[in-house]
Parts: C-alpha cells; sequence; structure tokens
C-alpha cells in the first residue's frame, strides 16, 4: 500500500487518506491550505466542516463513494462521506448539493463513531 497524502484527525482518530485526480484545482487549493481545522457538523453518515478555502464547483457530483473527502463549493467545507445522508436515495452517501471530489480515506470504520461537534483537521502526511 502506497503513503497517504494527507492525514485526517476527528476527535483524536488518525485517518489516512489520498488524493484522488478527480478535482485537481479544487486539490491544489486545499493542499495550498493545510492545515486545515474546524468543528464537524454531523449530516447523517457526513461530517462537514467550513474552511478558508474558496473555489468554484469542479467537475461537481452528488452521489459519492464511501470514503470520499469532498470540498462543498456551496459552503466553503470539507466534506467526510461514509453513509447514507439526508439526502440519499438507498445506501449511497449523496451530498446535499453537488461536491468536487479531491480525496480518499483508507479505511472509514472509525467515521461510523463520529459525533456532530466533533474537532476535525487535515495535515499533509508526515508533517
Amino acid at each position: 500500500m502506497s503513503e497517504p497524502d494527507i492525514v485526517v484527525t476527528v476527535d483524536g482518530t488518525d485517518m489516512d487518506a489520498t488524493w484522488v485526480e478527480e478535482s485537481p484545482e479544487t486539490r491544489r487549493a486545499i493542499a495550498e491550505a493545510l492545515p486545515l481545522q474546524g468543528t464537524g457538523t454531523r449530516w447523517g453518515d457526513e461530517l462537514y466542516f467550513r474552511t478558508p478555502v474558496d473555489v468554484p464547483a469542479e467537475d461537481p457530483r452528488a452521489e459519492v463513494e464511501p470514503g470520499t473527502i469532498a470540498y462543498w463549493p456551496q459552503g466553503s467545507a470539507l466534506c467526510l462521506f461514509w453513509g447514507p445522508t439526508p439526502a440519499s436515495t438507498g445506501s449511497e452517501p449523496r451530498a446535499a448539493s453537488p461536491v468536487n471530489v479531491v480525496a480518499r480515506i483508507d479505511d472509514i470504520l472509525p467515521l461510523s463513531r463520529l459525533a456532530d461537534g466533533a474537532a476535525a483537521s487535515v495535515r499533509i502526511a508526515n508533517d
């Protein structure tokens, strides 16, 4: 397995994640802003937190895979998806409005224990 690109920490639990190729401009803006931190809001099986990053929609989509890290242009927030949200029609994660996919979390199991108001941060791996 390759080394992680970034580490997501929520309530003291570190989760390795890897950048994806899908939204390169958004990914670059987030990488330049790292480290990021905030207070997470839980929305079904999604946790999001506001960021100072402000980029437009880039190949946005609402339906994503479990483990997706995406940027939500409408709310200037980073979103972690691991299961159905109130917008889902089945078991798939679905954003409230289209998001720019930037990374994937390697192991989503810790996400299911997250609570609303959790402290969340994202940093470059090995920093």
